[in-house]
């Protein structure tokens, strides 16, 4: 009985020997090399996995920038400059100069200025919001409010405003990554370049109903007058199906479309406060006009 069980271990022993080998054979033959240079750098990107890039994550970036040999049309918004001027040199390349994009909400439908017609008591989510009862104001275009953007945001940089009821992105922590953009069911985020001291121009509406209908929805919609397209000595601005746009790259940041908008929709920001204006001014004014 003993030889028995000793001559089965010793043939187990011996197959389960030559498996080993014949699959380590096989591994060694079949291997796929990896780039050093992947690990590299994916070792100096943020690894959110936000998706910003383009790619599914920062591994994928890594292994297509490795790939294609250099930087080219590929950039990673959660990274600083100098990190992707570290993956260039791994690289052995350059830097592509990237404007610095920002998120921004384009709506201002406050509780204030958006009256409450409806209760939705469901799931706090905007994608379920939005296919079941379209939300809770008078508004089919404009936030719902439930924080998807919130949840998609991989570096705090979006935050619900509790007297508001909208979200406000921290232009300090956001990376342009676009997650937010991608949540959002009403399409009311969108990356627009930070410019010059952080300035920014732009139509906070995206309703597309005409004048009086989005009016009544929200006291501040853009009501599709055209006054800021006038305005404009850029040609910036277009009118499209109710709604005033502004083209960032066009923008000069001149604010006279601020100025012209009766509705306020425009929004111009981090622009120093106006100057207080005097009596002597306003008589200089006056006196200039009826020159």
């Amino acid at each position: 009985m003993s030889d028995s069980i000793l001559t089965a271990v010793i043939v187990l022993g011996i197959a389960g020997l030559v498996i080993g080998v014949v699959l380590f054979l096989i591994a060694k033959k079949f291997a796929v090399k990896t780039d050093p240079r992947i690990a590299q750098i994916e070792e100096l990107l943020p690894g959110a996995n936000c998706g910003g890039c383009g790619f599914p994550g920062c591994s994928a970036f890594a292994d297509a920038c490795v790939k294609q040999g250099g930087l080219k049309g590929m950039n990673c918004s959660a990274s600083k400059p100098e990190v992707m001027e570290k993956i260039a040199a791994i690289m052995g390349g350059e830097v592509e100069a990237v404007a610095p994009k920002v998120a921004v909400v384009r709506c201002n439908g406050s509780c204030e200025n958006r009256p409450r017609v409806n209760e939705y008591g469901g799931v706090k989510r905007c994608s379920i919001a939005n296919m079941v009862c379209g939300g809770e104001t008078g508004c089919f275009y404009g936030c719902l409010g439930c924080g998807d953007c919130v949840s998609a945001c991989r570096f705090g940089a979006i935050s619900m405003n509790p007297e508001t009821g909208l979200p406000e992105v921290d232009q300090d922590k956001c990376t342009a990554c676009g997650a937010c953009v991608g949540a959002c069911p009403r399409h009311i985020i969108e990356l627009r370049n930070k410019n010059k001291k952080d300035r920014r121009v732009y139509v906070s509406c995206v309703n597309k109903d005409k004048g009086p209908v989005a009016k009544k929805a929200c006291a501040v919609a853009c009501i599709g007058c055209g006054k800021c397209v006038k305005a404009c000595q850029f040609e910036a601005i277009t009118l499209e199906n109710n709604l005033a746009y502004i083209d960032f790259e066009k923008c000069r940041l001149c604010k006279k479309c601020v100025e012209e908008c009766p509705q306020h929709t425009i929004m111009a920001v981090n622009f120093p406060a106006p100057k207080p204006v005097t009596a002597s001014a306003e008589q200089t004014e006056s006196e200039s006009k009826n020159a």
